[in-house]
């Protein structure tokens, strides 16, 4: 083989070469492999939620099981935009990430894809893949099609636990409906899929690029590092000074919990490495496939150790807690974030985050286009909206719903309540953005917003805490008391009840009213209820079916939906909202205003009656 200019090359025997590139990394070349066609049967329920697939480890792990789905995929994007192509294959590091890691990669030879691109590790957060294919350039000029990203994002790892894939398009947002319709009725068809015979697994520890011979020519697998694409975005948005000073301040103490997940790898590099704050800042950020144990869902019921540390904990009392603490989820697109023993919701997380955008984040600094948020999430957001005179747009469950408003630049930042919160710069129409929640942009929004708050006081003066800022907030555009019922894993026949028994309630308001003043008669009437239904502004597609409302005279709601997000059973959410613009009324503990309302719900609903619950699961 002809040696290329700058190129150290070795020859081991006639099967492999090694080479270093420019950048002194591996470069494997391998004996050429060929592509097996598999015989298989469909497996029943493999349709993608609004998260992809997710099932149980056991599903997974079954013959034929995974492989249904992602030749499913390959062919539903068709072998013209296949074939070729570059794809991003990585995920959180579950349990089972590895063997489907390389099962992916020999399909994806198989079905005429040019290279492979895999974070080191297999490691990469939902919103690091998203900008790895809209932000990445090989050194060939390649660019990425989309991604196979492996993740059951909150949901708990292990051999006995979840595992989840789902497919990102070319924008590096979640699979529209008419690709996720097509993959799963390709897989209630499918008699056959394609993998790459005698292609060895890829060592995936070690960056560098493997290259192969296959029947239609090269094939290569790329290793890289997991957080550079992503930093170099994170630096284009933010002021790293202005947070590093913060950071730096004697004043300032710091806490983010990756709960074992893959956010772990970003926050070391990001906020030690880049930003300066101390090693010990960081809590639980060596990714483990079953997430030390833990459910690695940031909330105030599963982020123990951050609650503990924030002074939040009922059973152990720090007496010197952070300034600021924040945690992610299992693939680090969602995000809680507290101050010294306050909780901050999510939904006035991305209110104050619009609030502030402007004059703290450098990126936003030409103003927003728009800011959109899903329907359950509270109105804080709104309000925002309506004062600062920008575009609002309320949209379903489901980020990919943002995306289109995104694509269509008519979106800058957006929400949801389960923790996770989103942005687009919306500068012009090739700015780089990603299109999937992101905890640690969210994190550094809020360090931002904390940073320039406190620019003239860092040396003396009293620092402008979180509860500081919040309270600022509500005080200016009022407060949303604000929380979701979680009742996770319970019969799905019940829940479809429940959620009938509302629908049906709703055909006459008067008979609801006196329901409802039957419980509480300090309650509000309510005014208008419906199922929540969405025509978007840019295809005009319709999404009916998106969650029961009831909706209150004096601007408090009811929301009940089932999520899509378990592997199994069903999840009920309930949201219970009440807006209190008084500002001598806004300091109440939550739960307490809320207790009404809590009450009418539990009872309007027939919680009980129909999932033989007696408490949920998760309050938040």
């Amino acid at each position: 083989m002809p040696c290329m200019v700058g190129d150290v090359i070795l020859q081991l025997g006639d099967l492999m070469l090694l080479r270093f590139d420019f950048g002194m990394r591996f470069v494997k070349e391998m004996a050429m492999f060929k592509v097996t066609r598999i015989e298989t049967t469909p497996f029943e329920g493999q349709k993608p939620g609004t998260s992809g697939l997710r099932k149980k480890v056991k599903v997974f792990i079954q013959p034929h099981y995974l492989q249904n789905f992602v030749q499913a995929t390959f062919n539903a994007l068709g072998v013209d935009r296949v074939k070729g192509a570059t794809l991003v294959v990585s995920g959180d590091g579950r349990y089972y990430s590895k063997d489907a890691i390389q099962i992916i990669t020999k399909m994806a030879a198989a079905n005429g894809v040019r290279r492979v691109w895999i974070g080191q590790n297999g490691l990469l957060s939902t919103p690091a893949v998203s900008a790895v294919v809209r932000e990445r350039v090989g050194a060939d000029g390649s660019k990425a099609i989309g991604a196979f990203i492996l993740t059951a994002s909150h949901n708990p790892g292990g051999p006995h636990e979840d595992f989840g894939i789902k497919y990102n398009m070319e924008n590096g947002g979640p699979a529209p409906e008419g690709i996720t319709n097509k993959i799963y009725e390709n897989t209630t068809t499918i008699k056959e899929y394609v993998i790459a015979e005698g292609l060895p697994d890829v060592d995936i520890s070690t960056t560098g690029v493997s290259s192969f011979d296959g029947p239609e020519g090269k094939f290569d697998v790329d290793v890289f590092d997991s957080t550079s694409d992503y930093l170099k975005l994170m630096k284009s948005i933010f002021d790293f000074p202005s947070i590093q000073e913060l950071l730096s301040s004697p004043k300032f103490s710091f806490c983010y919990d990756a709960l074992h997940g893959v956010a772990g790898v970003h926050a070391k590099r990001i906020f030690v490495e880049e930003l300066g704050a101390n090693e010990s800042s960081l809590v639980n950020c060596v990714p483990k496939e079953d997430f030390g144990g833990g459910h690695p869902d940031p909330n105030l019921t599963y982020a123990k150790e951050l609650v503990a540390r924030m002074g939040l904990s009922k059973m152990h009392s720090e007496p010197n807690p952070p300034e600021f603490g924040a945690a992610a989820d299992g693939d680090g697109d969602r995000n809680m974030v507290l101050g010294k023993r306050f909780f901050v919701t999510p939904s006035d997380s991305v209110a104050i985050i619009a609030a502030n955008a402007v004059q703290a984040i450098p990126y936003f600094s030409g103003g927003l286009k728009g800011v959109a948020r899903s329907m359950p999430t509270s109105a804080a957001l709104d309000v925002v909206a309506k004062h600062l005179n920008l575009k609002f747009f309320e949209v379903p469950t489901g980020w990919k719903f943002f995306g289109n408003l995104m694509d269509a630049g008519m979106c800058s930042i957006c929400g949801e309540e389960s923790f996770g919160t989103g942005w687009l710069s919306g500068l012009n129409s090739c700015s780089d953005h990603i299109r999937e929640k992101d905890g640690i942009w969210a994190v550094l929004a809020w360090l931002s917003i904390l940073a320039y708050k406190n620019k003239d006081n860092l040396g003396e003066g009293n620092l402008v805490t979180v509860e500081d800022i919040v309270r600022q907030h509500w005080a200016t555009y009022g407060r949303h008391y604000y929380t979701r019922y979680d009742y996770e894993n319970v019969d799905a026949g019940g829940a479809k009840e429940l959620m009938a028994h509302l629908v049906k309630l709703q055909s006459s308001i008067d008979e609801v009213n006196k329901i409802i003043k039957g419980i509480r008669s300090d309650v509000s009437n309510v005014v208008h209820a419906d199922e929540f239904e969405y025509k978007d502004p840019v295809d005009g597609l319709v999404s009916k079916h998106q969650g029961i409302r009831y909706l209150f005279e004096d601007g408090s709601r009811l929301v009940f939906r089932l999520s899509g997000t378990g592997s199994e059973g069903a999840t009920i959410r309930l949201y219970i909202e009440q807006y209190e613009k008084d500002s001598s009324k806004i300091g109440k503990d939550s739960q307490e205003a809320l207790a009404p309302l809590v009450e009418v719900a539990l009872k309007l609903s027939k919680m009980q009656e129909y999932t033989g619950r007696s408490a949920p699961t998760v309050i938040t």
